[in-house]
C-alpha cells in the first residue's frame, strides 16, 4: 500500500523525489501522532475509503444516479485520489507536510478527503430509490 502511495505522489517519473515526500511525511506523523505512521496511514486510508458510490445509468430518455458496491481496489485508488488531493490543494507548505497533515486529519476522521467520502455516501444514500437500475 505504502508503494501505491509513492507511485500515486510521483510526477512525471520522478519516483526518488516522491519517495522523499512520503518519507518525509511519514516521519513528520510519527514525530506528532508518537505512533507507527504505516498503521496511520493504513487506518486512514480505510477511513477515508467509500463503500457505496453513484453511477450513471441511461434508461429510456432519462439518466439516473444508481448507487453501486465499491469493489476493494477502487475503493482503495478513490481514497488515494482523494487524500493526495486535498493535499496538493492547500498552499504554502513543502508537500510532505500538506500529505502528512490530510493523513492524520483521515486518521481522526476529518478533513477534505473524509468530507468527499462523506457526500459520496449521502448522494448514494439520497439516489436509494434507484438502485433497481444496478446493472
Amino acid at each position: 500500500m505504502v508503494v501505491k502511495l509513492v507511485n500515486q505522489v510521483m510526477k512525471e517519473g520522478k519516483k526518488s523525489i516522491a519517495r522523499k515526500i512520503v518519507s518525509g511525511a511519514f516521519d513528520i506523523i510519527a514525530e506528532k501522532l508518537k505512533k507507527d505512521p504505516v498503521e496511520v496511514y493504513e487506518q486512514s486510508i480505510q477511513n477515508v475509503s467509500p463503500m457505496v458510490e453513484v453511477r450513471s445509468k441511461r434508461v429510456g430518455g432519462a439518466t439516473y444516479q444508481v448507487p453501486v458496491e465499491v469493489k476493494g481496489s477502487r475503493a482503495l485508488s478513490l481514497a488515494l485520489r482523494w487524500v493526495l488531493g486535498a493535499a496538493r490543494s492547500k498552499k504554502g507548505k513543502p508537500m510532505a507536510e500538506k500529505l502528512a497533515e490530510e493523513l492524520m486529519l483521515a486518521y481522526k476522521k476529518e478533513g477534505t478527503a473524509f468530507k468527499k467520502k462523506e457526500d459520496t455516501h449521502r448522494m448514494a444514500e439520497a439516489n436509494r430509490a434507484f438502485a433497481h437500475f444496478a446493472w
